[in-house]
């Protein structure tokens, strides 16, 4: 999320331009899923200058914009993770890819049955749906991604984990004061530090 629609779009721009640049630089085909994470982070980005420009509502652009942040990232990265983990991480990885398919489930069935709404306050998008068993959810999503980076083995993981950890918090922090929206700054820092772990030398990442 960012501040407003110009925000949003260039942010969301230059995100997925570093996606493709990390796909591009992969060198091994199971870190293609990671890889491709940015792009599907500045497509976000990008969807949600639409719904900037439409002045928030429940339209087609704010249920696109829940569908990836809600069950799509869910399952995306800890699925993403697996591949990628050396063989040694891969069975403790097992409880994140199990919460995020469940979480994700869950959350792609409150999508399809339930109204997704967003209002533009200040400088902040804030988002609705009536969730059951919430913070379960919240828990539940949480382990799935940050938690599959933390618990990944791979030292670039881990340190990309923490960032999105410390990210999240802080822009929950200021979106809860209506403050404004940082998250698209943290998605570029995450990004950044994604292509970096994309381009790494194999020995290092072992």
């Amino acid at each position: 999320m960012c501040w407003n629609a110009t925000a949003d779009l260039v942010a969301g721009t230059g995100i997925a331009t570093v996606g493709a640049v990390a796909l591009v630089c992969a060198r091994r085909v199971r870190d293609l899923p990671l890889a491709a994470l940015p792009l599907l982070l500045g497509a976000h980005q990008v969807v949600e200058s639409v719904v900037w420009h439409a002045g928030g509502g429940s339209g087609p652009a704010t249920l696109a914009w829940a569908v990836i942040a809600l069950p799509l990232l869910a399952l995306w990265v800890p699925v993403g993770v697996l591949c990628a983990a050396p063989e040694r991480a891969r069975r403790r990885l097992a409880a994140p890819l199990a919460s995020g398919a469940v979480t994700a489930a869950f959350l792609a069935h409150a999508l399809s049955v339930r109204p997704v709404s967003a209002e533009v306050r200040g400088h902040a998008l804030g988002y609705a749906l009536d969730l059951p068993y919430a913070p379960l959810l919240v828990a539940g999503y949480l382990l799935a991604t940050v938690g599959a980076l933390l618990l990944s083995g791979d030292r670039g993981l881990r340190l990309l984990g923490v960032l999105v950890a410390v990210g999240a918090a802080l822009s929950v922090a200021w979106w809860r004061l209506e403050f404004v929206s940082t998250w698209c700054a943290f998605a570029a820092v995450c990004s950044v530090v994604l292509l970096g772990w994309v381009r790494r030398e194999p020995r290092a990442a072992a």
